[in-house]
């Protein structure tokens, strides 16, 4: 339906589109409904015109409020309406499982079974001398590596025998396979005879071969260094040659191993030095000297 607005407006429109009996009833109704006086004495002709264009103003907002209102514009400004999707919830996380520990064989004897003392010191400081000593005092097995290497070498077949024989003739060490093969060999057959107590004799010459002792043979007890000075074990060694027969005895090889003591054997001392194994006595004195210094080593380790 139309506004009041509208039905004032067509009344105006008609009135003055007809003879001035009209226009005067025109010029009633916009005095009516206008705010603002008109003009003192003002030309009717001026008048009328002012007349006709104010109320073709008046008709244009009538119809331009009505043709609003019938499509109303959307604001340029609405927001728009987004869908907004709920994320699925994510799958519960798989409950941890605990890794799963790999099995490290076993030493062949537990803790306790046996006792094993390594014996390291340059070649000549008088290991195998003073293990003799101890072999009778206190009842101890023992296995010197580089005996056992020898008896290998010279059993007739041996699979290793030539390499064994050019190991000792250059001064270097034998592989640890073949090492500890035989010492592990010595100690079962000795433990089956009852033995529990061992000296392992120039032994391990190596950080590999003390590592795959202690994680496949047995743990050690401690190490027993004997310290001497390379003079001293150069003229025990020359001396020793003139009867011993041994192809190492010789000043070339002798100063080769005393290298090779230093560059790979210390280094096994340093490591179980480092967690509290290791007694160290000094062989720069005569035999007895150094047997009462080694009992009274064995002696504050409980032996």
């Amino acid at each position: 339906m139309f506004s009041r607005p509208s039905i004032v407006a067509k009344r105006l429109l008609w009135n003055l589109s007809r003879p001035t009996a009209n226009k005067n009833a025109g010029l009633r109704l916009i005095r009516k409904f206008s705010t603002t006086p008109p003009p003192p004495n003002s030309d009717p002709r001026i008048r009328g015109k002012i007349i006709l264009v104010m109320g073709a103003l008046a008709l244009g907002s009538t119809i331009a409020v009505y043709t609003f209102k019938k499509d109303e514009p959307k604001s340029a400004f609405e927001p728009e309406q987004k869908t907004i999707s709920t994320p699925a919830p994510a799958p519960a996380p798989a409950q941890a499982q605990a890794p799963v520990a790999q099995s490290v064989a076993a030493p062949e004897f537990a803790p306790g079974k046996i006792s094993v003392i390594f014996v390291l010191g340059g070649p000549g400081s008088g290991k195998g001398t003073q293990c003799e000593k101890l072999v009778r005092e206190k009842n101890f097995v023992h296995l010197s590596a580089g005996d056992l290497l020898r008896a290998e070498q010279n059993r007739p077949g041996s699979t290793y025998g030539e390499l064994i024989s050019q190991c000792i003739k250059e001064g270097t060490i034998v592989p640890q396979e073949v090492t500890v093969q035989l010492l592990k060999n010595a100690v079962k057959e000795n433990y089956e005879k009852g033995q529990t107590k061992f000296l392992i004799d120039g032994f391990p010459r190596k950080m590999d071969q003390a590592i795959t002792f202690e994680d496949t043979i047995a743990k050690s007890s401690f190490t027993l260094f004997f310290e001497c000075p390379e003079a001293v074990m150069l003229k025990r060694l020359l001396e020793r040659g003139k009867t011993s027969g041994r192809a190492d005895d010789n000043v070339e090889s002798i100063k080769k191993r005393f290298r090779t003591f230093i560059d790979t054997s210390m280094p096994v001392v340093d490591y179980f030095a480092e967690q509290g194994k290791v007694v160290t006595v000094n062989c720069d004195h005569p035999i007895d000297t150094v047997s009462a210094q080694v009992l009274e080593a064995l002696k504050s380790r409980g032996i």
